[in-house]
Formats: C-alpha cells, structure tokens, sequence
C-alpha cells in the first residue's frame, strides 16, 4: 500500500475554471512507434472566476512527455514552468494568449486504454472522463468548452481512413508524402468528447433525410472482415435518428455522422461529437453470430449513443458529480426507443429485473452513492448502475409526475435554454418544473439521497361504507455518509382488482378512476378510496413506477389473481417472481438447516394457466416462467448462502419441470416454427418461449427432451438457437455439455465476439474442479488479458459459478484477487469493476466472508491504482 494515498474530491469545493479555451487546435503527427502531438489553445480568463491572478495548471499524465510550450510566438524558458507528476502549471500569463503544447506519447504501449492507443492496427481515443489529460495537456474538465480543429498526419499506406470530431474541411500532402487529413467541429464540446480514429477500415455508407430535408451522410467503418454486421445497427441508427425528431423534436447538426468499431475498449461505446467509437460486442451483429439479446442490445446502445447528440454534447454536464444529467437521461430515452420499437410492457420488466437484481445490490453495499456523488477519488468508478439506471428511474417519475406533454415541454424548454453550456442536474428539473407549474422542491432530493427506500404498505375495507383505505410508510437505511435519511417524494401508480380479476373504479380526493397516483411525500400516509364494490385486491407500484423495495402481505391467492388477471404487464410479472421468492425462502432456509427440500408450489397452477393461454404475448410468458436469479436471491439474502441459493433454485426447477412436462413439451414445439431468422419482436418472442420452454422441459431428462435438445444445436440456423441449446446443456450439467461446448468453439473459433460468448458460458460452468477449469480458460489460446471483453467475459462468468467462485476453502476468492492485482497495472478501469463480486463480503454466511475479507486486505497492502484503492477501502469501510 503507498505511504500516500489519493484523496477525495468534494462537489461543494466546485468553482468555475478560472481560464477557458474558446478554440483548440490538433495536429497528431501519427507513428508506429512515437505520435507527437501539438496543441494550440485559445486562452483567456473566465470573467466568472474569483481567481483572477491563479497561475495557468493544466491537466496531463505520467505518459506524457512535454516537448516544448509557448505563448504566443515566444518560447516559454525552464524556468516559466512546471511539470510534475500530472499537471502543467505557468505561474504568469497574459489576459487572453495563445497557448502552444508539443507532446510525445507512444499509444502502442497505452495498456490502460485511455487517451489515445491501439486496438489491433488502428489508432483510437476514449477520453471520457478524464482521458484526454494522456494525450496533452489540457483544462480536462467538462465545463470547458472548445470549438476543435483537428489535423491528423499519417502514412496512407498504412491509414487510409483518418477521422475526428465535424465535418472533413481540408485533404493534402506533406513533403514527405504523408497524407494530412483536417477536421473541424463547429459546436463547442469539452475535451472528453474529443475522437480520433486512424486505420485501414472498410465502411458501409448510407443516407438519412432530416425533418427539415437535409441529407446526413452515415458512414460505419470496421475492420474489412467485419463490414459485414454492420447492416443492422446502420438500420438501427437511422430508426434512432426518427424517433428523436419525432419523439424530441431533436434534429441532427452536422453533415456526416460515423461510428467506429473497436476491439480493445473499457466501456460499452462513447458519444464523441459526430464520431461515435464502439466496442465492436455493441455494435456487430448478424443472425449465424449474433444471439436475440445482442440484436436488442445493438439497437439500444446505437440509439443511446446518438441520443447523446443532444442529451449529453449539446448541453452537457457541468463536473462530473452531474454524470446522471446526461447518462440517466439518455438511458431513459433509449428505454422508451426500445419498448416504442418492440414491447413496451417486457422492455419494462427486463429494465426493471436488472436494477432490482444489480442496482439495488449496490444501493445496499459499501459503494452505495446517490445519484449525483458528493465526493470521489476516482471518476471513473462513478460510471455505476446507480447513476446510469436509478439515474434513468428518476427522468421516468419526473415523466409520471408530469405526463407525456408537459414532460415533453419541459425537455424542448431544457434544450433551448442549456444549448452549448454545461450544466447541473437542477437545471435540468428546473426546466420540468418551468415548462409544467409543478413543484419538484422534494423530488430533488432522489439526487442527493442514497439507499433504496422501502414502502410498506396496509390496509383496509370497509364494507358497510364501502371505503378502503392503504397507509404507506417509507424508510430508506443508512448509507455510507448518510445516517439520516429524509422523506422522498415517490409517486405509486396503483389499481385496484376484484377478486375476479376485474379493475374496480374508486373515488380519490374526488377524482374517480381505475388507476391512481398516489403522491407518498411523508413517512407515513393513509389514502382513502370511496365507492369501492368489494374488497380490492391493490395492484401497487404498477410499472414500477418507482425505484423502491415494496413491501404488502399479499396472500398466496392474491399473487395468483394478479399474475392470471392484472391488465398491467408488468405486476403480473412482479407476482409471478414474488411467488417464485416465496417458495424459494423456504427452499433456502431447509437447504440451510440440511434438511430434505420440498415445498408445496402454488406456481404450477399459475404457470399451468400461462402455459394453456394462447392469447398471451409469448416473450411476456417467457419472462415470467424465468425464476429469481441467483444475483437477485443473493440480493434479497441476508446472510447470503450461495450454495443453499442454488440448491433451492435446481429443485424448484425440477419440481416445475416433472409437474407440467407435458405443458413444456408441447409449447416448446408449438413455437419452435421454422422460418427465415429475422430480428423482429414477434420471431423474438416465439424464440423466446420455446427456449424458456425447452430449459424446463430437459430437467425432466427424458429421452425425447435431450434429443430435441441435441437436434436443436445441430440444426440452428441462427445463434439464438444454437447458443441457447448448448446453455441449457451447459446449466443444466448434461452429460454431452462438455462435447457441445468442444463442437461449438471448433466451430466458431474465428469469431472473436462468439468465442468471448463460449468463454463466459465456460467461465459459469458448474463442476467440481470449475477453478481449475477458469484457469486453463486464461491459459486457452483465445483469451488475451489485454482485451476487456475476454477479461469481462472469463472473470465476470466465473464471478457467477457458485462452485469456483464460492470455493469453501476461499480459492476462489484468492484467484480473482491475484487477477485484480495483476490488472492493477495494466487497465485499473477493469480491474476495479472486478473488485464488485468481493464487494459484498459483508453480507456473506460467516466462514466464506472472513475469506473474502482476507482477500480484500491482502489486495489493499499492493501498490494500488486510484481506481482500485478506492473500492477496496470502501468495501472494507
């Protein structure tokens, strides 16, 4: 551990930049082995600082080498200057000057994949948050927004394809024959939008008309062997761009609009100004290589990213701590694309099963943080579910709040007021509250509160008045930094059904309908509803109209009547899982105690019912059949017992598979229907239920299933079907799992982006020796430590495998901290996001979490980097 460690950062020490760069000038003279960079910034001092006489310190990094500086045409002596270990400081500056940087920087060797470096041939830059320092020195901040010019200089031979941020300006040679390529962006962007990308790329071009009847030229570039899977997310960004005019009214700015593929990449994709770079998993897809999900995550991520357009670079966020002003917007906007595009009710209950399963656990673990964070140590482990998706339920209740057309005003009124600044998250709830006359002085405090609350709610009916009436109380716990919570305003979207399965119009406050929202604004309220028939059966929080934990004593009959009978999608969804949670309670807690596992499952008849229903939409049955995961069971545990989770979850599956193998047998054949593979939401559904269908079916184990099984492998057409087949195997641990898992990397060795899908599903094959089958995984000739998607995919399965990663003796816990401090070195970024499994130590059984433990303290002693040090001394906090 260093003597020294970082400290935090406080979002109420913010003041204004007191210098600003109102034009920044690029030159990158690229090379195989040294790049140099030259930088010509447009200075003067922010008029708004109270720091009037503050020398000039500008932000760099260990990797980069200053060359020579000058202000204006005079070269600036030794002495004029400082460089330590990240920052450029000149004590003495004019009012306004020309600032001139040269820098040398060797991407080749740039592990950490910041700034600028290389994926396989190609030059590429990811500067968000703070990349941008490890390309030159610079105000590396978002509320500094510049107008760039970028001039790019390379061997043709080798680059033909040369790209930055706007519209290509200028083309010609030097003397030396290298091709010089300028582009110049008109629109003000601070640095970590800032994109270069130089390489020998094929390209897919393609035409969108605007609104306003302009033609934007699309281009995709990707390695020539990759063009083509480029078709669908072109398709995909073209149906993105429609819906924002149609939606937002939000028009695309510039003449060309390009996205880049790329291999070697910490994040999902980033929205730079008109040059969006992707990880090549977000962005390539084809039906033989592609599975259903990934088609959908493709759509969503191109449509989130473009999205950006405005919601993220036309008005940005002020500092980091805002990070949620553009990403839980833009998540909200590419949720409502997506349900829009496909399913609104299971595009719901699939958003809300991952931030009740990933988000919660975080809002309930030691990196707990609001919204908007009020410190960091490192920015980059602030990129977090609670950001991004808590971040998106917040825009979602403000929708609810206000409804489709004020919100819809109050965004138009957002981007007309904020276009070209960086700004707060208040500013933008101020615009909802301008453009509505609704007061949202409580609901600011879902940014600044961390924790999910817990609604808990009673009630009663009285018969001779015929009035019922649901008190509702709210708790949120304590939180690192935050012991005392305060009351939130959290609006609850509520029905009420008869016992036959019918909506019942009531009376609240005078308004009488068949749904309410209910404005929990206290710690504890009591509603009154009149003119109800009969006793109700409450349908709360329907679609989930808020991110909290609710807590009512539904009965065994109650969640059957509204997993058969609720009009709303989603709450049948909810009582499907609350059934399936019930049963596995008790499940866990016999496996717990050592007893024999049986239960009495009301959900046979539930899904019996589902199963015979033709009428109902077959992805929303799927969704529903799905049980608890273990993440999501291990979330609701306290203490979590990984092995019992299991055990609990392999018996009621089994059990639900022997009672209704019939009903499995026959839905599985009744949509297994051949047809030509299209990535449309009605094929997408029927593929869905027949695999739910086929999982459940082969735990019979019966001939006739493992055939069906075996012959669906072998004849897939498409990878959906394919790759669903060899998982069931694999989950299911049959006996020919390992020979399908043999075939299918045989088969599709060439395919880096379904090799990566093989290792994670090898990575979370449960079996005895599992650690020692993770460790030769690193060793296979397809892995590379270098590449995030591997890591990703061969780490984070192996954070899934119960039998590895819970070892009894703690190597599993050892061999994923030795990883971590491998990586520490090399790309913290993923190496902290590996620490989040270890994270959750607290609220593991006794024996396992002083094992975990010992592994977090014995990474702690390293030599850690800011990214790591700070979710270790958290967790162990």
């Amino acid at each position: 551990m260093k003597e020294s460690q970082p400290s935090a950062i406080y979002l109420k020490d913010y003041q204004v930049p007191p210098y600003l760069i109102d034009k920044t000038e690029l030159t990158f003279d690229l090379d195989e082995a040294t790049t140099v960079v030259t930088s010509r910034l447009h200075m003067r001092r922010n008029p708004e600082s109270t720091q009037q006489n503050a020398p000039l310190v500008l932000d760099g990094g260990e990797d980069v080498k200053l060359i020579g500086v000058a202000v204006g045409d005079c070269a600036l002596p030794a002495e004029a200057y400082r460089v330590n270990e990240d920052k450029l400081v000149i004590d003495s500056t004019p009012d306004a000057f020309v600032l001139t940087c040269e820098t040398l920087i060797e991407p080749q060797n740039n592990t950490s994949l910041e700034g600028l470096y290389r994926s396989s041939s190609m030059f590429c830059t990811q500067c968000e948050a703070e990349g941008f320092r490890h390309i030159t020195y610079y105000l590396d901040r978002p509320d500094v927004m510049s107008v760039f010019t970028t001039t790019i200089i390379a061997d043709e031979t080798r680059y033909p394809v040369m790209l930055s941020n706007g519209n290509e300006v200028e083309r010609g040679k030097t003397e030396e024959g290298k091709t010089v390529v300028v582009w110049h962006d008109p629109f003000p962007k601070p640095a970590y939008l800032f994109a270069l990308v130089a390489g020998d790329l094929a390209v897919k071009e393609d035409v969108f008309l605007t609104q306003s009847q302009r033609e934007v030229a699309l281009k995709i570039f990707t390695e020539s062997h990759n063009i083509d899977k480029v078709d669908y997310a072109m398709e995909a960004l073209k149906r993105s761009m429609r819906w924002d005019e149609e939606t937002y009214g939000r028009e695309y700015d510039l003449d060309i609009f390009m996205i880049v593929a790329v291999d070697d990449f910490n994040m999902g994709a980033m929205e730079n100004k008109g040059l969006n770079i992707f990880n090549s998993s977000c962005l390539l897809a084809s039906p033989k290589t592609t599975t259903d999900d990934n088609f959908l995550r493709v759509e969503a991520i191109v449509a989130h990213e473009y999205f950006h357009n405005w919601s993220g670079n036309r008005v940005t966020c002020r500092d980091w701590f805002q990070l949620s002003l553009k990403e839980g917007f833009t998540v909200f906007r590419d949720q409502s694309f997506s349900a829009d595009m496909h399913s609104d009710t299971v595009k719901r209950v699939e958003d809300v099963s991952f931030l009740k399963t990933a988000q919660f656990a975080e809002d309930a673990g030691p990196m707990a943080h609001p919204v908007r964070p009020a410190s960091f140590i490192e920015i980059s482990n602030f990129y977090t579910l609670t950001v991004y998706e808590k971040g998106s339920e917040i825009v979602r209740m403000i929708h609810t709040l206000l409804g489709e057309e004020k919100f819809r005003a109050g965004s138009d009124l957002y981007f007309e007021r904020h276009d070209g600044q960086a700004v707060t998250c208040d500013d933008f709830v101020a615009a909802m509250e301008d453009a509505s006359s609704i007061d949202l002085t409580q609901f600011r405090d879902w940014y600044s509160q961390a924790g999910t609350p817990i609604v808990t709610v009673t009630d009663s009916y009285d018969e001779s008045t015929k009035t019922y009436q649901l008190t509702m109380t709210q708790e949120t716990l304590p939180t690192p930094g935050q012991d005392s919570k305060v009351a939130l305003h959290i609006p609850v979207r509520m029905g009420l059904l008869s016992q036959e399965g019918d909506l019942l119009p009531s009376s609240l406050d005078g308004t009488v309908s068949d749904e309410h929202v209910l404005h929990l604004t206290d710690f504890e309220q009591t509603m009154t509803f009149e003119n109800v028939s009969s006793r109700p059966v409450p349908s709360l929080l329907r679609g989930f109209s808020a991110p909290v934990k609710l807590r009512y004593e539904y009965s065994a009959q109650d969640l059957l009547l509204l997993m058969s009978s609720d009009a709303d999608g989603f709450n049948r969804w909810s009582a499907a899982q609350q059934l399936a949670v019930n049963e596995l309670t008790q499940l866990i807690n016999q496996a717990i105690q050592g007893q024999a596992l049986s239960v009495d499952s009301t959900l046979v008849d539930g899904f019996r019912a589902l199963l015979n229903d033709g009428s109902l939409d077959p992805a929303m049955v799927a969704l529903i059949l799905a049980l608890p995961s273990q993440a999501y069971l291990s979330e609701l545990a306290n203490p979590i017992y990984p092995a019992a989770i299991k055990q609990a979850r392999q018996h009621l599956k089994k059990q639900l598979a022997n009672t209704l193998s019939e009903e499995f047998e026959r839905t599985y054949h009744e949509h297994n229907m051949a047809v030509d593979y299209q990535a449309t939401a009605e094929q997408i559904a029927h593929r869905s239920l027949k695999n739910t269908a086929l999982s459940y079916w082969v735990e019979t184990g019966t001939e006739a299933a493992i055939a069906a099984l075996t012959k669906q492998y072998e004849t897939a057409d498409n990878m959906t079907d394919q790759f669903s087949a060899l998982s069931i195997a694999v989950h299911g641990q049959l006996s020919n799992a390992g020979d399908l898992l043999a075939s299918f990397y045989q088969q599709w060795q060439n395919e880096p982006l379904v090799v990566n899908k093989w290792l994670a599903l090898s990575a979370g094959q449960e079996q005895d020796n599992a650690l020692q089958h993770v460790q030769s995984l690193m060793a296979h000739p397809a892995f590379d430590l270098k590449n995030p998607n591997k890591v990703r995919s061969v780490l984070g399965g192996f954070g899934q495998n119960v039998s590895g990663f819970h070892n009894a003796d703690g190597s599993g816990y050892r061999f994923l901290a030795d990883q971590i401090i491998l990586l520490n070195k090399r790309n913290p970024q993923i190496a902290s996001r590996l620490c989040t499994p270890l994270t959750r130590w607290k609220k593991l059984e006794p024996t396992l979490s002083a094992l975990m433990k010992a592994e977090l303290e014995r990474i702690l002693a390293e030599d850690l980097s800011k990214d790591v040090y700070e979710v270790i001394t958290k967790s162990l906090n």
